[in-house]
């Protein structure tokens, strides 16, 4: 494995792992009004838009790393939207 695959894998790691504590944050307090959904909503269209760029590309560290944030993308939006008072 070369230097720049390494690089790429960790990077990977830090991105898909960075919306983590805000979701076990959410499932542990379940209160989400302080969670902008305007911020999910464009880290949701990047998100989307690398695993396609991955695709186009042929390129599994950025298809897997950006679907796993996706996957917790789309978690963290559920339970905002579950956890998010109506007033």
């Amino acid at each position: 494995m070369d230097t720049t695959t390494i690089i790429g894998i960790a990077a990977s790691i830090g991105t898909g792992t960075s919306l983590l504590p805000q979701f076990f944050k959410l499932l542990k307090e379940k209160k989400a009004e302080n969670v902008s959904i305007g911020m999910l909503a464009v880290l949701f269209s990047g998100l989307s838009l690398w695993v396609w760029y991955g695709f186009l590309k042929t390129d599994w560290i950025i298809i897997i790393s950006n679907g796993f944030s996706l996957v917790i993308n789309i978690l963290t939006f559920i339970l905002i939207l579950r956890y998010k008072k109506t007033s």
